[in-house]
């Protein structure tokens, strides 16, 4: 593991102790701007860290090993979001503003179309690794996940893809999403349904 990736380990630690300092300070103060601080600490810092990550070390779709000397980007940027996996009432709570988790994910790099309709308990772990059209509809308990590992050959296999949706896709609940899934214009896909990584859906393979 790099002094990268060591670092990137502790972000999540970082942010809940600020998030945490800001709250304490707020219950001492009842000042209002320890309240927007808190804000831009779980939303802004880790999108931030994301965004200028990005610049340097850009996640970029294939096949890599995770034990290695090299850094793997893909290693920074689950760390920078893994606030989310933890605590995912953080991005729960947007869906109450209609068209905010559609622009929240926009702001990760994720290409988002018009109309989409996410349920609150959706489950993104790539943020800017989404493809989707207009008019979808996303089910209970959807899970959208850009990355798979594996063991091989005493190490662990990565394969990071983009989910590309296309336009009128109606996704069922329970329904799982793996790296390099590709679902044609019109598909339906029923409850509970598996699409493992780069498989197609109503498309000519």
């Amino acid at each position: 593991m790099t002094l990268l990736s060591k670092l990137l380990a502790l972000f999540p630690g970082l942010v809940i102790t600020l998030a945490l300092s800001c709250v304490i300070f707020w219950a001492m103060t009842r000042a209002w701007w320890w309240l927007l601080l808190l804000l831009l600490i779980i939303y802004g810092l880790p999108l931030l860290t994301y965004r200028i990550h990005q610049l340097f070390y850009p996640l970029q779709p294939g096949l890599s090993y995770l034990v290695g000397k090299n850094y793997i980007p893909w290693w920074g940027t689950y760390q920078i979001q893994l606030i989310y996996s933890t605590f995912p009432a953080l991005e729960g709570i947007l869906h109450f503003v209609p068209g905010l988790f559609s622009l929240w994910l926009r702001l990760w790099g994720s290409s988002i179309g018009k109309n989409v309709l996410w349920t609150p308990s959706i489950q993104v772990l790539d943020r800017g690794l989404l493809h989707i059209g207009n008019q979808v509809i996303f089910g209970h308990q959807v899970s959208l996940v850009g990355h798979a590992i594996k063991p091989k050959r005493h190490n662990l296999l990565l394969y990071v893809d983009r989910i590309t949706i296309g336009n009128n896709v109606f996704i069922s609940a329970g329904v799982g999403l793996g790296p390099g899934v590709a679902i044609a214009d019109g598909s339906y896909i029923p409850f509970g349904k598996m699409i493992f990584p780069r498989q197609k859906v109503g498309l000519e393979e």
